[in-house]
């Protein structure tokens, strides 16, 4: 009976091992650099935010609250959201990740997991533009658009690119 389910454990403890790996990695990442405010990676994703909004008449600055380890925006003379280690999307790219790894295929597994992860990078910054936009411009709209659409647009467009793995990768052999 066990060997019904061989494929199903094999998928589920690579996903499982390369998920902690990530993790526990990420979380020394972040204990290493925890004494400088913001970690660097999210710092750098500030600072092309902010060079988006400025290229896009949206005049921003930003201002570092080391001791609460985040980055404000300055947007427009008004300080309108400030950038923590969580909107960096590390914790959902090490999901997506570990998900395609799970389902590992060769060589193919690490081109489209960086092509992936271009995309993410650049849909995470869009996020965050947007968000400062909204913001700026519509602050009723904040607190939806933080909770629910902005999560719903890079969740989604992890899913979307899960499927588009199984679909055309991993099962490809399974279907034809």
């Amino acid at each position: 009976m066990l060997k019904d389910f061989k494929p199903v454990l094999g998928i589920l403890l690579r996903f499982i091992i390369i998920y902690l790996v990530l993790l526990f990695a990420y979380q020394f990442y972040l204990n290493a650099s925890k004494d400088f405010g913001l970690d660097p990676f999210s710092r750098i994703i500030a600072e092309q935010v902010s060079a988006v909004q400025n290229v896009i008449a949206y005049p921003t600055k930003l201002y570092d609250d080391v001791k609460n380890e985040q980055v404000w925006f300055y947007v427009k003379n008004q300080y309108v959201t400030r950038m923590v280690e969580g909107c960096n999307a590390i914790s959902v790219i090490i999901l997506f990740v570990s998900f395609i790894f799970a389902f590992y295929k060769g060589s193919k597994t690490f081109v489209f997991v960086g092509a992936s992860l271009v995309l993410l990078y650049i849909m995470n910054l869009l996020r965050i533009v947007g968000l400062n936009i909204v913001m700026v411009d519509h602050k009723e709209y904040g607190k939806m658009f933080h909770d629910f659409v902005f999560p719903a647009v890079i969740y989604g467009s992890v899913v979307i690119l899960w499927l588009v793995w199984i679909k055309f990768f991993a099962l490809k052999h399974e279907n034809s």
